[in-house]
């Protein structure tokens, strides 16, 4: 049996989002997966409300912080990778086709000058890449479909799964973001579920359907008796049709615009102008989706 991480999930009501500290019980090092940083559209202010939450608790076990991961460019809420990484100085990471949606984004926003080539994390991993959380051997897994950078981290006998498979009676994730495939995520589904029946599988978000409390683990068993889409979906073509459909009646993210030119740069904020004020730029009539009221 593969080693048993410690795995304390860490819910954002706001954004439906799970934030993850993976650690190592033995030499108590840590990796911190995929964290929010506080964002309200309304008054266009930050905090950091969750990530100090984070450093809490770490501090309160003793952990120390050895990665801080991402597993894609988030379309609905902010990385606090930066901060973290400010505040922790432990390396930041992603997969390394973030730069296929650095290239991509870079055109939406008219960013000339943007570097798009990764360079704003320290590290890229590949497929197939292997590193450690403690003593703990942990692997990369590629898994596009909800966008072209998205990637598995498999620690131990735990997979963080990001935005491909929800809980079981949530189904699976959107896959129609620019550069998202619902054939492409099929088959990081199938891979996923290739993993052993034991493995525990944590998700990047949890809508609470019927209105339920949070929850974000489960396993490759359970994923494959009861997930509501995949049971429904033998074949390849029939999920790229259920999908497709279920991705037409989806409003856009709100914060998808705000939120991919923070997170193509790794959680970093734009820079201040020369009045001192940082600001965001939104490309109007870009995505498709607008959710009009029916008169």
């Amino acid at each position: 049996m593969p080693p048993k991480p410690e795995v304390t999930g860490f819910f954002d009501k706001r954004t439906w989002s799970v934030q993850y500290v993976v650690a190592d019980p033995e030499t108590k090092k840590c990796a911190i997966i995929d964290p929010v940083l506080d964002y309200d559209e309304k008054s266009g202010q930050t905090a950091t409300i969750h990530a100090d939450n984070i450093l809490k608790f770490v501090k309160e076990k003793g952990y120390e912080v050895e990665w801080i991961l991402d597993t894609h460019p988030h379309a609905d809420h902010f990385s606090a990778a930066a901060y973290l990484k400010e505040k922790t100085g432990a390396p930041t990471a992603i997969g390394e086709k973030v730069v296929d949606v650095q290239k991509l984004w870079k055109g939406f926003y008219n960013w000339p000058d943007f570097p798009e080539d990764g360079s704003q994390w320290d590290k890229l991993f590949a497929h197939g890449e292997t590193f450690k959380v403690g003593s703990i051997p942990a692997r990369v897994m590629f898994s596009p479909g909800h966008t072209l950078a998205s990637i598995t981290y498999v620690i131990g006998d735990a997979a963080f799964v990001h935005d491909t498979l929800f809980m079981p009676d949530s189904g699976t994730a959107r896959a129609d973001f620019p550069g998202g495939s619902a054939k492409a995520l099929w088959k990081s589904i199938q891979d996923i579920l290739a993993l052993p029946d034991e493995t525990r599988i944590f998700t990047g978000h949890d809508y609470q359907p019927g209105g339920r409390e949070p929850k974000w683990e489960s396993t490759v068993a359970e994923q494959k008796a009861a997930n509501t889409h995949m049971s429904k979906c033998s074949t390849e073509e029939e999920f790229v049709k259920v999908r497709e459909a279920r991705d037409k009646t989806l409003p856009m993210p709100k914060l998808i615009l705000h939120a991919l030119q923070i997170n193509t740069n790794a959680g970093r904020l734009p820079e201040p102008e020369a009045n001192g004020r940082r600001y965001l730029k939104i490309p109007l009539n870009l995505l498709e989706g607008a959710a009009w009221e029916k008169e």
